[in-house]
């Protein structure tokens, strides 16, 4: 079975978290002491209905003011696919957990209040979904029970909501669904209530969208992890390189270039503890070893000869600053993007964006908690890279302050 990665995305009191308690109720894909515990809590704090959000809230503080704080991360299955479910808030001062949240996904479900249609906060995800290059939209019109399933109402939502997206480069694939996540029409199963609807329910869609085609498998990336050598009488030559693909397909007899030292070899094999491969690609975890004894060390990266990246010390990036702690001006930090770990310093801030409305804020030199926006930064190594467009892995990286090691911001190569 293969896995699908998404995340939930819109404003606040959308349903986002009662939406994923609803699908794994449904779906029987939670335990019977879980459950018990849920209508136990629900109980306690008043609540007319069981509250499916309590699956995904787990916080004291979410639950006591009935918000999303922190992104929760839910694992189920069912005979069709795995997936891995990331439940993000929906508060404006938690867009650095929306953005940590949808960094590793492959869909976003952008959930739209049907009393209150496309808001701002509803534009403000989609745009930082666009900005992930999160191509597959689930555009779920939730509440459809508070507007007596109004066919009226829900084609007029999803007719503004694409008029907007159709400003946004990345996303190619929206499938709207109306639901009604308290009481379970079209997640799981088809809604009596909406025969005007003809679509796919919630689950359906997610077991059959197709996201095969988001891996590049054309640009051969293999930043290396570990160096193993056994140093044991029966493995006394071996040398191997471990890491994970980033892109491309490689095979035994392939000639790589590591960089950044521009040496050449050829692929000897490629092993895992399962055994031998015949190839590798992304995202497989591997040992490759060569044919040749070349100094190569963590933060190297094995490329096909023929198709080189980026090797530079300027980088420009789109960043989402995490820290309450504002960025002061040239500020100096330290990168981590794949394995490299280096010190960089932002020498200039472009600009920031208005996730609002889109617009640019020229003329600043700092960040504050949330901001996004774009800089140029020059690092003291060369980064081996490609635009996150091109490889969301060899495309991205964190900022990290150096004095409190906390990670300040994450950020996009353009």
């Amino acid at each position: 079975m293969d896995l699908l990665r998404f995340t939930t995305a819109g404003s606040v009191d959308d349903g986002k978290s009662t939406l994923i308690g609803r699908l794994l109720y449904d779906s029987k894909s939670i335990f019977e002491d879980q459950l018990e515990a849920m209508e136990e809590s629900s109980r306690k704090r008043g609540d007319e209905n069981v509250n499916l959000a309590l699956l995904t809230d787990g916080l004291k503080a979410e639950r006591e003011q009935g918000i999303t704080i922190d992104v929760a991360y839910r694992y189920f299955a069912t005979p069709k696919r795995k997936f891995i479910i990331a439940d993000t808030p929906g508060h404006i001062q938690y867009t650095r957990n929306m953005v940590t949240g949808a960094s590793t996904a492959n869909l976003a479900i952008i959930l739209i209040d049907a009393r209150k249609g496309v808001i701002e906060q509803t534009k403000r995800h989609s745009f930082i979904a666009n900005l992930l290059r999160i191509q597959h939209i689930v555009l779920a019109v939730n509440k459809m029970d508070l507007v007596d399933y109004s066919e009226e109402i829900y084609n007029q939502i999803v007719s503004d909501y694409r008029d907007f997206a159709s400003r946004l480069d990345c996303i190619v694939d929206i499938q709207d669904i109306p639901i009604s996540a308290l009481n379970g029409d079209n997640v799981v199963d088809k809604s009596e209530n909406m025969p005007w609807y003809q679509g796919p329910t919630f689950l359906y869609h997610l077991e059959h969208v197709y996201v095969g085609g988001e891996e590049n498998h054309v640009d051969a990336r293999f930043p290396v992890q570990w160096v193993i050598r056994p140093m044991s009488d029966e493995w006394h030559d071996f040398r191997g390189y471990a890491g994970r693909v980033a892109g491309g397909v490689f095979k035994p007899g392939d000639e790589v270039t590591v960089l950044p030292s521009g040496f050449k070899s050829i692929i000897k094999g490629i092993h895992t503890p399962e055994g031998d491969l015949e190839e590798a690609f992304a995202p497989q975890s591997v040992c490759i070893t060569l044919t040749d004894e070349i100094d190569i060390s963590r933060g190297d990266t094995l490329v096909k000869a023929n198709n080189v990246p980026e090797v530079s010390q300027d980088i420009e990036a789109m960043i989402c600053w995490f820290s309450p702690k504002a960025m002061p001006p040239r500020a100096k930090l330290v990168i981590r993007h794949t394995t490299q770990e280096t010190k960089a310093i932002i020498q200039e801030v472009k600009y920031h964006v208005d996730i609002n409305t889109l617009h640019k804020i020229e003329g600043v030199d700092s960040f504050q908690m949330n901001d996004i926006g774009r800089i140029t930064l020059r690092t003291a190594v060369p980064l081996i890279h490609d635009s996150y467009r091109r490889n969301r892995i060899t495309g991205s990286f964190i900022l990290i302050d150096p004095g409190t090691n906390e990670t300040v911001a994450a950020g996009m190569i353009v």
